[in-house]
């Protein structure tokens, strides 16, 4: 029997297509056929599989409208968000394909030795709804490059736009280079434990623990992003406006539904009257609304849970004496309203777990140390921001996290990989490093 799976607009819940369910025959038979594609994919060389990206990424340019409204209808975003991440995803292909190409010729090692980097394989991608083409690109495009053949499952939120991405790529990448399948955790399982030999998965901390555990058996190589509850320390030298607007952009942004969403703010109770004051100024100005209607700032959220997730959490810290300055928790789906809450305490759920929606939460605090310990108590070490001046630098070195930012956001600039630290991440993608980790390092001596 033909299983379907269906995709609604979080909007009206209206149907919007639907696309076939993968069986675990199926799998089987794509990762096959994926094994059979790899010889004469890695026999193409770099420059060949360099060439044939660049065509297939090129030949996307024409539908990047239709794929930003796809998008923005299937999950929400809002169309100029959209259009943002569907043209860095299709300009961007070739331009990390160049910089894997740099990252994957042989070198010198001296003494007569050469360091090689040869394919893996096959390699499994799962990636999350939130940036559903732009993350996949930033797994797809340096596992291609390496010589491995590639088996896509997008989340089962985002399956039409994936669908039509990879339906568009292949007009010109050869036969089951990039193959995609479909369905829920099941079929996720199923991809884990096939004869894969790469696992790259951007997602939650708790579907990470479960892939390593199944991928376990056959020590099969990971590359995993896995979200983050990340801090901003705010001193008592900050530029106190700036300090405000970014915290607002940050936590709104793709209405909250970002890994590096500024979760936990913590404030010098010096400034904090004046911080929070500007905070719930800049907040008010953002407007919720359809993907399409000029001015909104933050579209629907996702699916009911993950609407019903973010209203638990601000309700769990006004029964613990949270102070609701904006929004609140009386919320009517699809939308969250932009929420600033202060007094946010150690035993709140917002404090400990990824709340992921549009909500600024605040905490006010006597020391550096204080400011530091709690930011740094988490499982979490994906990001972290401090705004001020004389200690910013100081106490950025202090953070427990892969990225941190000073006076601005997270992610580096240049040739600096995007890495997680503690339960935020196993292996990192991004830079010369994180392009060879989609490669076997293979020495030659002699």
């Amino acid at each position: 029997m033909d299983v379907i799976l269906k995709s609604y607009d979080p909007l009206n819940n209206e149907k919007l297509g639907e696309v076939h369910v993968s069986s675990p025959d199926e799998i089987k038979n794509i990762v096959t056929q994926a094994y059979k594609a790899s010889s004469n994919w890695y026999g193409l060389g770099l420059d060949g599989r360099l060439a044939f990206i660049e065509k297939a990424w090129s030949g996307a340019e024409p539908h990047i409208q239709e794929l930003a409204q796809l998008m923005s209808r299937e999950m929400g975003k809002d169309i100029q968000r959209a259009g943002g991440e569907t043209s860095g995803t299709v300009h961007g292909g070739p331009y990390i394909a160049g910089e894997a190409k740099k990252a994957l010729c042989p070198r010198s090692a001296g003494r007569g030795t050469t360091i090689e980097y040869r394919p893996l394989g096959v390699a499994a991608v799962i990636s999350p709804w939130n940036y559903p083409l732009a993350m996949a690109n930033n797994l797809i495009v340096p596992a291609l490059m390496a010589g491995n053949t590639v088996v896509f499952k997008p989340s089962e939120e985002t399956p039409l736009v994936a669908d039509l991405f990879v339906e568009i790529l292949n007009r010109v990448l050869p036969p089951n280079v990039l193959q995609i399948i479909h369905g829920c955790g099941e079929q996720g399982k199923i991809l884990v434990e096939s004869q894969v030999n790469l696992i790259a998965f951007t997602g939650s901390q708790a579907v990470g623990k479960e892939i390593m555990a199944r991928a376990s058996k056959d020590l099969k190589r990971l590359i995993m992003e896995l979200g983050g509850n990340d801090p901003m320390i705010v001193l008592e030298d900050a530029d106190i406006n700036a300090a405000a607007r970014f915290a607002v952009a940050s936590a709104f942004e793709n209405a909250g539904q970002m890994c590096i969403s500024t979760e936990r703010i913590y404030v010098d109770e010096k400034i904090a009257d004046h911080f929070e004051s500007e905070v719930t100024k800049i907040a008010s100005q953002y407007r919720t609304g359809p993907w399409n209607m000029p001015g909104v700032n933050i579209g629907p959220i996702v699916n009911k849970a993950q609407h019903e997730k973010v209203v638990q959490h601000i309700k769990d810290a006004e029964i613990k004496g949270a102070n609701i300055l904006l929004g609140g928790s009386d919320q009517v789906l699809p939308y969250i309203q932009p929420t600033v809450i202060t007094g946010m305490t150690t035993d709140m759920i917002m404090e400990n777990d990824e709340t992921f929606g549009p909500v600024v939460a605040i905490s006010r605090f006597k020391t550096i140390d204080e400011a530091v310990s709690r930011a740094n108590n988490s499982c979490y070490g994906l990001g972290a921001v401090i705004f001020g001046k004389k200690a910013a630098k100081k106490t950025a070195t202090r953070m427990e996290a892969g990225m941190v930012g000073i006076n601005q956001g997270v992610g580096g600039g240049g040739d600096a990989p995007w890495v997680g630290a503690k339960q935020s991440g196993f292996g990192f993608h991004g830079s010369l490093d994180g392009h060879r980790q989609f490669a076997q390092v293979r020495v030659i001596s002699g």
